[in-house]
Protein backbone atom coordinates (compact mmCIF):
# COMPACT_ATOMS: atom_id res chain seq x y z
CA UNK A 1 0.00 0.00 0.00
CA UNK A 2 3.11 2.33 0.39
CA UNK A 3 3.41 2.78 -3.16
CA UNK A 4 -0.54 4.03 -3.34
CA UNK A 5 1.09 7.36 -1.13
CA UNK A 6 3.89 7.89 -2.50
CA UNK A 7 4.65 9.84 -5.85
CA UNK A 8 7.59 9.05 -8.18
CA UNK A 9 10.65 11.03 -7.88
CA UNK A 10 10.71 13.01 -10.34
CA UNK A 11 7.33 14.72 -9.55
CA UNK A 12 8.64 15.38 -5.86
CA UNK A 13 9.08 19.07 -5.60
CA UNK A 14 10.77 20.17 -2.77
CA UNK A 15 14.15 20.40 -2.65
CA UNK A 16 14.68 18.69 1.05
CA UNK A 17 12.31 16.09 0.20
CA UNK A 18 15.16 14.55 -1.65
CA UNK A 19 17.82 11.90 -0.30
CA UNK A 20 21.08 13.29 -0.86
CA UNK A 21 21.96 9.97 -3.45
CA UNK A 22 19.20 11.55 -5.79
CA UNK A 23 19.55 15.42 -5.03
CA UNK A 24 21.87 15.90 -7.82
CA UNK A 25 20.30 13.87 -10.45
CA UNK A 26 17.06 16.24 -9.86
CA UNK A 27 18.69 19.86 -9.71
CA UNK A 28 20.95 21.80 -12.11
CA UNK A 29 22.76 25.47 -11.13
CA UNK A 30 23.07 28.25 -13.57
CA UNK A 31 26.74 30.72 -13.22
CA UNK A 32 24.24 33.08 -11.20
CA UNK A 33 23.08 30.10 -8.91
CA UNK A 34 26.23 28.99 -8.53
CA UNK A 35 27.34 33.25 -7.43
CA UNK A 36 25.01 32.61 -4.90
CA UNK A 37 26.15 29.28 -3.65
CA UNK A 38 29.62 30.42 -3.31
CA UNK A 39 28.62 33.58 -1.21
CA UNK A 40 26.60 31.40 1.44
CA UNK A 41 29.78 28.59 1.52
CA UNK A 42 32.08 32.54 2.18
CA UNK A 43 32.35 34.46 5.01
CA UNK A 44 29.95 36.76 6.19
CA UNK A 45 26.25 36.85 6.50
CA UNK A 46 23.89 36.56 4.13
CA UNK A 47 20.24 36.98 3.59
CA UNK A 48 18.92 34.34 0.58
CA UNK A 49 15.15 36.39 -0.74
CA UNK A 50 13.10 34.74 -2.79
CA UNK A 51 9.43 33.89 -2.99
CA UNK A 52 8.18 30.12 -2.37
CA UNK A 53 9.44 27.49 -5.08
CA UNK A 54 12.26 29.61 -6.37
CA UNK A 55 15.05 27.29 -5.15
CA UNK A 56 16.64 28.82 -1.78
CA UNK A 57 16.41 25.58 -0.19
CA UNK A 58 18.02 23.80 -3.16
CA UNK A 59 20.74 26.32 -3.16
CA UNK A 60 21.44 26.33 0.90
CA UNK A 61 21.51 22.58 0.50
CA UNK A 62 23.87 22.56 -2.40
CA UNK A 63 26.24 24.92 -0.25
CA UNK A 64 26.02 22.72 2.73
CA UNK A 65 27.16 19.55 -0.03
CA UNK A 66 30.40 21.57 -0.88
CA UNK A 67 31.42 22.18 2.83
CA UNK A 68 32.34 19.45 5.96
CA UNK A 69 31.26 17.34 7.00
CA UNK A 70 29.69 16.33 3.56
CA UNK A 71 32.90 17.42 1.56
CA UNK A 72 35.97 15.58 3.90
CA UNK A 73 38.43 18.32 1.53
CA UNK A 74 37.09 21.68 2.55
CA UNK A 75 38.21 23.63 5.23
CA UNK A 76 34.87 24.98 6.41
CA UNK A 77 32.01 23.35 8.17
CA UNK A 78 28.69 24.14 7.11
CA UNK A 79 25.56 22.80 9.11
CA UNK A 80 22.10 23.19 7.46
CA UNK A 81 19.21 23.66 9.79
CA UNK A 82 15.96 23.69 8.60
CA UNK A 83 13.77 26.14 10.91
CA UNK A 84 10.45 24.05 10.53
CA UNK A 85 9.76 22.86 13.77
CA UNK A 86 6.03 23.60 15.52
CA UNK A 87 7.77 24.53 18.64
CA UNK A 88 9.33 27.64 17.46
CA UNK A 89 6.74 28.99 15.31
CA UNK A 90 4.49 28.95 18.37
CA UNK A 91 7.11 30.52 20.72
CA UNK A 92 9.06 34.19 21.26
CA UNK A 93 11.53 35.63 23.15
CA UNK A 94 13.79 33.58 26.05
CA UNK A 95 11.19 30.64 25.18
CA UNK A 96 12.64 30.98 21.27
CA UNK A 97 15.72 31.66 22.28
CA UNK A 98 16.33 28.08 24.25
CA UNK A 99 14.60 26.41 21.65
CA UNK A 100 16.69 27.77 19.18
CA UNK A 101 19.86 26.84 20.76
CA UNK A 102 18.76 23.18 21.66
CA UNK A 103 17.41 22.41 17.69
CA UNK A 104 21.27 23.85 16.28
CA UNK A 105 23.16 21.85 19.07
CA UNK A 106 21.23 18.89 18.13
CA UNK A 107 21.63 19.24 14.50
CA UNK A 108 25.85 20.03 15.08
CA UNK A 109 25.87 16.68 16.79
CA UNK A 110 23.93 14.83 14.54
CA UNK A 111 25.94 16.14 11.20
CA UNK A 112 29.29 16.01 12.98
CA UNK A 113 28.84 12.86 14.74
CA UNK A 114 29.73 14.48 18.36
CA UNK A 115 27.72 12.87 21.46
CA UNK A 116 28.93 15.44 24.11
CA UNK A 117 28.02 18.84 23.32
CA UNK A 118 26.51 21.11 25.89
CA UNK A 119 23.06 20.87 25.32
CA UNK A 120 21.84 23.30 28.47
CA UNK A 121 23.03 25.94 26.12
CA UNK A 122 19.72 28.79 26.06
CA UNK A 123 21.36 31.77 25.30
CA UNK A 124 22.58 33.14 21.78
CA UNK A 125 25.79 34.22 23.37
CA UNK A 126 26.53 30.95 24.93
CA UNK A 127 25.79 29.06 21.82
CA UNK A 128 28.39 31.81 20.29
CA UNK A 129 31.06 30.66 22.83
CA UNK A 130 30.16 26.91 21.93
CA UNK A 131 30.48 27.64 18.02
CA UNK A 132 33.34 29.78 18.61
CA UNK A 133 35.58 27.41 20.36
CA UNK A 134 34.46 24.13 18.43
CA UNK A 135 35.62 26.42 15.21
CA UNK A 136 39.01 26.76 17.06
CA UNK A 137 39.68 22.72 18.05
CA UNK A 138 38.72 21.73 14.47
CA UNK A 139 40.41 24.63 12.96
CA UNK A 140 38.08 25.42 10.19
CA UNK A 141 35.18 28.07 10.44
CA UNK A 142 31.74 27.52 10.60
CA UNK A 143 28.85 28.75 8.50
CA UNK A 144 25.30 27.96 10.07
CA UNK A 145 22.54 28.00 6.99
CA UNK A 146 19.64 28.83 8.46
CA UNK A 147 16.11 27.60 5.63
CA UNK A 148 12.72 28.76 6.26
CA UNK A 149 13.71 31.07 9.07
CA UNK A 150 11.15 34.29 8.33
CA UNK A 151 8.91 34.92 5.86
CA UNK A 152 5.29 36.76 5.37
CA UNK A 153 2.48 35.59 7.98
CA UNK A 154 5.02 34.51 10.72
CA UNK A 155 6.53 37.32 12.18
CA UNK A 156 5.64 37.13 15.91
CA UNK A 157 9.21 35.54 16.46
CA UNK A 158 11.44 37.41 13.91
CA UNK A 159 13.28 39.98 15.90
CA UNK A 160 14.40 37.01 18.26
CA UNK A 161 15.91 35.25 15.34
CA UNK A 162 17.59 38.47 13.42
CA UNK A 163 18.63 39.46 17.15
CA UNK A 164 20.65 35.69 17.07
CA UNK A 165 21.89 35.91 13.92
CA UNK A 166 23.47 38.70 14.71
CA UNK A 167 24.53 37.65 18.06
CA UNK A 168 26.00 34.64 16.52
CA UNK A 169 28.27 36.16 14.24
CA UNK A 170 31.86 36.65 14.29
CA UNK A 171 35.31 35.83 12.92
CA UNK A 172 34.80 32.17 12.85
CA UNK A 173 31.08 31.84 12.64
CA UNK A 174 28.86 33.02 9.56
CA UNK A 175 25.69 32.31 9.24
CA UNK A 176 22.89 32.39 6.21
CA UNK A 177 19.50 31.99 6.22
CA UNK A 178 16.83 32.17 3.83
CA UNK A 179 13.90 35.04 4.11
CA UNK A 180 10.76 35.59 1.58
CA UNK A 181 9.88 38.83 0.60
CA UNK A 182 7.81 41.01 3.14
CA UNK A 183 9.89 40.16 5.85
CA UNK A 184 9.85 43.29 7.20
CA UNK A 185 10.04 42.68 11.11
CA UNK A 186 14.28 41.99 11.94
CA UNK A 187 13.86 43.61 15.27
CA UNK A 188 15.83 46.97 16.42
CA UNK A 189 18.80 45.18 16.54
CA UNK A 190 19.22 44.32 13.13
CA UNK A 191 19.79 46.58 10.34
CA UNK A 192 19.40 44.44 7.11
CA UNK A 193 21.35 46.83 5.11
CA UNK A 194 24.35 46.72 7.15
CA UNK A 195 24.07 43.73 9.49
CA UNK A 196 23.64 41.17 6.19
CA UNK A 197 23.90 40.96 2.42
CA UNK A 198 21.21 40.30 0.65
CA UNK A 199 20.89 38.31 -2.49
CA UNK A 200 17.34 37.66 -4.60
CA UNK A 201 17.25 34.80 -6.29
CA UNK A 202 15.29 35.74 -8.97
CA UNK A 203 16.79 34.43 -12.34
CA UNK A 204 17.21 37.22 -14.93
CA UNK A 205 15.45 36.18 -18.24
CA UNK A 206 17.92 38.12 -20.23
CA UNK A 207 20.68 35.58 -18.53
CA UNK A 208 22.72 32.97 -21.26
CA UNK A 209 21.65 30.11 -19.46
CA UNK A 210 18.31 30.88 -18.57
CA UNK A 211 16.63 28.44 -20.93
CA UNK A 212 19.55 25.93 -19.95
CA UNK A 213 17.98 26.06 -17.09
CA UNK A 214 14.53 25.14 -17.56
CA UNK A 215 15.44 22.66 -20.26
CA UNK A 216 18.07 21.03 -17.98
CA UNK A 217 14.96 20.92 -15.20
CA UNK A 218 12.69 19.47 -18.06
CA UNK A 219 15.21 16.71 -18.80
CA UNK A 220 15.39 15.49 -15.01
CA UNK A 221 12.26 15.39 -14.06
CA UNK A 222 10.07 14.86 -17.26
CA UNK A 223 12.73 12.81 -19.66
CA UNK A 224 10.57 10.23 -21.35
CA UNK A 225 6.98 12.37 -21.27
CA UNK A 226 8.51 15.58 -22.33
CA UNK A 227 11.19 14.16 -24.64
CA UNK A 228 13.12 15.66 -27.92
CA UNK A 229 10.51 14.00 -30.31
CA UNK A 230 7.39 16.14 -28.65
CA UNK A 231 9.02 19.32 -29.55
CA UNK A 232 9.28 20.52 -33.42
CA UNK A 233 11.26 23.19 -35.30
CA UNK A 234 8.68 26.08 -34.37
CA UNK A 235 8.63 25.38 -31.35
CA UNK A 236 12.05 23.55 -29.73
CA UNK A 237 12.24 22.87 -26.67
CA UNK A 238 14.68 25.48 -25.70
CA UNK A 239 11.70 28.29 -26.94
CA UNK A 240 9.09 26.06 -25.13
CA UNK A 241 11.47 25.87 -21.55
CA UNK A 242 12.44 29.67 -22.09
CA UNK A 243 8.53 30.62 -22.85
CA UNK A 244 7.37 28.61 -19.52
CA UNK A 245 10.32 29.85 -17.72
CA UNK A 246 9.37 33.64 -18.45
CA UNK A 247 5.71 32.54 -18.01
CA UNK A 248 5.76 31.70 -14.37
CA UNK A 249 8.37 34.52 -13.33
CA UNK A 250 11.59 31.57 -13.47
CA UNK A 251 10.04 30.49 -10.46
CA UNK A 252 11.63 26.32 -10.53
CA UNK A 253 8.62 24.62 -8.33
CA UNK A 254 5.84 26.70 -10.69
CA UNK A 255 7.69 25.88 -14.02
CA UNK A 256 7.70 21.91 -12.99
CA UNK A 257 3.65 22.25 -12.31
CA UNK A 258 3.82 23.83 -15.60
CA UNK A 259 5.64 20.70 -17.44
CA UNK A 260 3.34 18.14 -16.17
CA UNK A 261 0.12 20.08 -17.42
CA UNK A 262 1.60 20.61 -20.64
CA UNK A 263 2.55 16.48 -20.49
CA UNK A 264 -1.72 16.33 -19.27
CA UNK A 265 -2.65 18.58 -22.36
CA UNK A 266 -0.61 16.60 -24.65
CA UNK A 267 -3.05 13.30 -24.35
CA UNK A 268 -1.11 11.27 -26.57
CA UNK A 269 -0.64 13.96 -29.63
CA UNK A 270 3.14 13.68 -31.05
CA UNK A 271 4.09 16.97 -31.15
CA UNK A 272 3.47 20.29 -28.46
CA UNK A 273 1.07 22.65 -30.51
CA UNK A 274 0.26 26.52 -29.29
CA UNK A 275 -2.94 25.30 -28.10
CA UNK A 276 -1.11 22.35 -25.80
CA UNK A 277 0.88 25.84 -24.92
CA UNK A 278 -2.51 28.03 -24.02
CA UNK A 279 -4.13 24.70 -22.11
CA UNK A 280 -1.73 24.38 -19.88
CA UNK A 281 -0.80 27.59 -19.04
CA UNK A 282 -4.75 28.20 -18.59
CA UNK A 283 -4.83 24.97 -16.39
CA UNK A 284 -1.86 26.03 -14.37
CA UNK A 285 -3.71 29.25 -13.65
CA UNK A 286 -6.70 27.75 -12.67
CA UNK A 287 -5.66 25.31 -10.92
CA UNK A 288 -2.36 26.21 -9.38
CA UNK A 289 -2.16 29.80 -8.79
CA UNK A 290 -5.44 31.08 -7.72
CA UNK A 291 -5.89 28.02 -5.53
CA UNK A 292 -2.53 28.82 -4.40
CA UNK A 293 -4.70 31.82 -2.50
CA UNK A 294 -6.70 29.47 -1.04
CA UNK A 295 -3.98 27.47 0.60
CA UNK A 296 -2.21 30.16 2.06
CA UNK A 297 -4.66 32.28 3.37
CA UNK A 298 -4.73 30.22 7.13
CA UNK A 299 -0.92 30.40 7.32
CA UNK A 300 -0.90 34.07 7.16
CA UNK A 301 -1.79 34.94 10.93
CA UNK A 302 -2.05 38.34 11.29
CA UNK A 303 -2.61 39.24 7.44
CA UNK A 304 -5.29 36.32 6.48
CA UNK A 305 -7.20 39.15 6.31
CA UNK A 306 -5.31 40.52 3.61
CA UNK A 307 -6.06 38.21 1.14
CA UNK A 308 -9.53 38.92 -0.27
CA UNK A 309 -7.91 42.61 -1.07
CA UNK A 310 -4.55 40.67 -2.87
CA UNK A 311 -7.39 38.92 -4.77
CA UNK A 312 -8.86 42.21 -5.73
CA UNK A 313 -5.70 43.47 -6.77
CA UNK A 314 -4.51 40.45 -9.01
CA UNK A 315 -7.82 40.86 -10.77
CA UNK A 316 -7.49 44.44 -11.70
CA UNK A 317 -3.64 43.89 -12.76
CA UNK A 318 -4.09 41.09 -14.82
CA UNK A 319 -7.22 42.17 -16.56
CA UNK A 320 -5.78 45.53 -17.43
CA UNK A 321 -2.36 44.37 -18.47
CA UNK A 322 -4.38 41.59 -20.71
CA UNK A 323 -6.55 44.59 -22.07
CA UNK A 324 -3.45 45.95 -23.74
CA UNK A 325 -1.39 42.36 -23.89
CA UNK A 326 1.22 43.53 -22.27
CA UNK A 327 3.11 41.84 -19.23
CA UNK A 328 4.17 44.26 -17.05
CA UNK A 329 2.19 47.37 -14.88
CA UNK A 330 3.94 50.37 -13.18
CA UNK A 331 2.06 51.17 -10.04
CA UNK A 332 2.27 54.59 -8.48
CA UNK A 333 5.03 54.98 -5.24
CA UNK A 334 1.94 55.86 -3.23
CA UNK A 335 -0.09 52.70 -3.89
CA UNK A 336 2.47 50.35 -3.89
CA UNK A 337 3.41 51.61 -0.33
CA UNK A 338 -0.71 51.42 0.55
CA UNK A 339 -1.15 47.89 -0.86
CA UNK A 340 2.55 46.55 0.25
CA UNK A 341 0.98 43.44 2.48
CA UNK A 342 -0.90 42.53 -0.53
CA UNK A 343 1.33 43.21 -3.46
CA UNK A 344 4.00 41.10 -0.95
CA UNK A 345 1.68 38.18 -0.90
CA UNK A 346 1.01 38.01 -4.73
CA UNK A 347 4.65 38.16 -4.92
CA UNK A 348 5.02 35.22 -2.36
CA UNK A 349 2.97 32.82 -4.24
CA UNK A 350 3.98 33.84 -7.84
CA UNK A 351 0.85 36.21 -9.65
CA UNK A 352 3.57 39.17 -9.51
CA UNK A 353 7.62 39.71 -8.96
CA UNK A 354 9.16 43.20 -8.46
CA UNK A 355 11.74 44.17 -10.88
CA UNK A 356 12.15 48.35 -10.24
CA UNK A 357 11.47 50.06 -7.09
CA UNK A 358 11.06 53.27 -8.71
CA UNK A 359 10.47 54.40 -12.32
CA UNK A 360 9.55 57.11 -13.58
CA UNK A 361 5.41 57.22 -15.01
CA UNK A 362 3.88 59.13 -17.80
CA UNK A 363 1.22 59.99 -15.94
CA UNK A 364 3.96 61.59 -13.92
CA UNK A 365 5.25 60.45 -10.72
CA UNK A 366 7.00 57.15 -9.77
CA UNK A 367 6.22 54.11 -9.62
CA UNK A 368 7.16 50.26 -8.81
CA UNK A 369 7.36 47.91 -11.91
CA UNK A 370 6.06 44.38 -11.59
CA UNK A 371 5.69 41.84 -14.47
CA UNK A 372 2.77 39.34 -14.39
CA UNK A 373 2.79 35.43 -14.92
CA UNK A 374 1.73 34.68 -18.41
CA UNK A 375 -0.54 32.00 -17.04
CA UNK A 376 -2.73 34.46 -15.77
CA UNK A 377 -2.44 36.77 -18.63
CA UNK A 378 -3.85 34.33 -20.65
CA UNK A 379 -6.75 33.57 -18.98
CA UNK A 380 -7.60 37.58 -19.65
CA UNK A 381 -6.37 37.72 -23.29
CA UNK A 382 -9.93 38.35 -25.21
CA UNK A 383 -8.49 35.62 -27.90
CA UNK A 384 -8.03 33.08 -25.01
CA UNK A 385 -5.00 31.42 -26.87
CA UNK A 386 -1.49 32.14 -27.01
CA UNK A 387 -0.54 32.73 -30.39
CA UNK A 388 2.93 32.84 -32.08
CA UNK A 389 2.80 36.75 -31.44
CA UNK A 390 2.27 36.51 -28.18
CA UNK A 391 5.52 34.40 -27.41
CA UNK A 392 7.61 36.94 -29.40
CA UNK A 393 6.73 39.62 -27.73
CA UNK A 394 6.55 38.01 -24.46
CA UNK A 395 10.08 36.54 -25.28
CA UNK A 396 11.98 39.31 -26.64
CA UNK A 397 9.49 41.59 -23.81
CA UNK A 398 8.45 44.20 -26.42
CA UNK A 399 5.87 45.66 -24.38
CA UNK A 400 5.19 49.20 -22.23
CA UNK A 401 4.15 48.59 -18.98
CA UNK A 402 0.25 49.69 -18.03
CA UNK A 403 0.35 52.48 -15.24
CA UNK A 404 -2.02 52.44 -12.29
CA UNK A 405 -2.23 55.80 -10.73
CA UNK A 406 -4.08 58.26 -8.37
CA UNK A 407 -7.41 57.48 -11.16
CA UNK A 408 -7.12 54.00 -11.26
CA UNK A 409 -9.11 51.10 -9.45
CA UNK A 410 -5.67 50.09 -7.53
CA UNK A 411 -6.48 53.36 -5.72
CA UNK A 412 -9.82 52.36 -4.34
CA UNK A 413 -8.34 49.21 -2.93
CA UNK A 414 -9.36 49.22 1.07
CA UNK A 415 -7.66 47.27 3.26
CA UNK A 416 -8.73 45.56 6.39
CA UNK A 417 -6.56 46.04 9.79
CA UNK A 418 -4.90 43.03 10.57
CA UNK A 419 -5.53 41.37 13.59
CA UNK A 420 -2.90 41.08 15.81
CA UNK A 421 -3.87 38.47 18.10
CA UNK A 422 -4.86 36.15 15.36
CA UNK A 423 -3.24 32.72 15.54
CA UNK A 424 -2.40 30.48 12.41
CA UNK A 425 -5.64 28.91 11.82
CA UNK A 426 -3.66 26.10 9.80
CA UNK A 427 -2.93 24.31 13.07
CA UNK A 428 -6.64 23.89 13.80
CA UNK A 429 -8.05 22.57 10.00
CA UNK A 430 -8.91 19.09 9.76
CA UNK A 431 -6.44 16.60 8.49
CA UNK A 432 -8.86 16.03 5.41
CA UNK A 433 -7.54 19.20 3.87
CA UNK A 434 -4.28 17.29 3.07
CA UNK A 435 -6.15 15.09 0.65
CA UNK A 436 -5.15 15.39 -3.26
CA UNK A 437 -6.41 18.89 -4.68
CA UNK A 438 -5.77 21.93 -6.43
CA UNK A 439 -4.06 23.16 -3.57
CA UNK A 440 -2.03 20.13 -2.61
CA UNK A 441 -1.94 18.04 -5.99
CA UNK A 442 1.05 15.70 -4.36
CA UNK A 443 -1.15 15.17 -1.04
CA UNK A 444 -2.12 11.92 0.93
CA UNK A 445 -4.64 9.51 -0.39
CA UNK A 446 -8.16 9.02 1.57
CA UNK A 447 -6.46 5.50 2.09
CA UNK A 448 -4.45 7.13 4.16
CA UNK A 449 -6.50 10.05 5.72
CA UNK A 450 -8.11 6.93 6.83
CA UNK A 451 -5.58 5.21 8.72
CA UNK A 452 -5.14 8.45 10.43
CA UNK A 453 -8.24 9.36 11.70
CA UNK A 454 -8.57 5.82 13.09
CA UNK A 455 -5.40 6.46 15.07
CA UNK A 456 -7.34 9.17 16.71
CA UNK A 457 -5.63 12.25 14.76
CA UNK A 458 -7.90 15.04 13.72
CA UNK A 459 -5.66 17.83 13.38
CA UNK A 460 -3.00 19.21 11.51
CA UNK A 461 -0.93 20.03 14.58
CA UNK A 462 -1.63 16.49 16.25
CA UNK A 463 -0.13 15.25 13.00
CA UNK A 464 2.76 17.36 13.35
CA UNK A 465 3.10 16.05 16.94
CA UNK A 466 3.07 12.79 16.02
CA UNK A 467 6.53 11.66 16.63
CA UNK A 468 7.76 9.37 13.41
CA UNK A 469 8.35 6.45 15.38
CA UNK A 470 4.31 6.85 16.22
CA UNK A 471 3.61 6.97 12.93
CA UNK A 472 5.89 4.22 11.53
CA UNK A 473 4.35 1.69 14.19
CA UNK A 474 0.37 2.30 12.38
CA UNK A 475 -0.53 -0.27 9.56
CA UNK A 476 0.21 0.49 5.97
CA UNK A 477 2.98 3.16 6.91
CA UNK A 478 6.69 2.63 6.33
CA UNK A 479 9.80 4.93 5.62
CA UNK A 480 8.29 5.97 2.11
CA UNK A 481 4.63 6.72 3.26
CA UNK A 482 6.22 8.20 6.52
CA UNK A 483 8.31 10.62 4.23
CA UNK A 484 5.42 11.51 2.33
CA UNK A 485 3.26 12.20 5.09
CA UNK A 486 6.00 14.88 6.45
CA UNK A 487 6.66 16.54 3.23
CA UNK A 488 2.68 17.47 2.40
CA UNK A 489 2.49 18.83 6.40
CA UNK A 490 5.18 20.97 5.46
CA UNK A 491 3.66 21.96 2.75
CA UNK A 492 0.49 22.50 4.52
CA UNK A 493 1.96 24.78 7.37
CA UNK A 494 5.35 26.18 6.37
CA UNK A 495 5.54 26.29 1.90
Amino acid sequence: MEAEVYEDNSLVLAAEDFEKSEFEQFHYFTAQDKLCISRLRAHGPVLLKGARGSGKSALMIEASLGLYPENNESTVIGIYVSLRHLELLRSSGAKYVELFCKLVIKEIGTQLDISDLDSDICTASDLRMLLTNLSIERRKRIVLLFDDAAHIGRETSLSDFFDIFRTLSNNFISCKASIYPGVTKFGTRFDVYNDATVIDVNRHETASDFSNLFVEVLNRRFPDSLSKSKFKDNLTKNEVCKLFGIAVLSNIRSFIYGCNQLKNSLNGNSVISFNHISDAFKQLSANYFWPLLEEIEPKLGVYQTMVQPALEVAQTLFEKAAEKNERSVLILREIAQHLSKPLEILEYVGFIARKEVSRAMKSRGRGTRYVLNLCTITEYLDHGRVRQSDCDKWIHFKDESVEFHRGSDLFKVKLPEPSEDHDLDILSKNIDVLKKSNAYPYGLTEFMIGILHNQGIETLEQLVNTSDDELLSLPHIGPQTLKRVRSTVHQAIWM
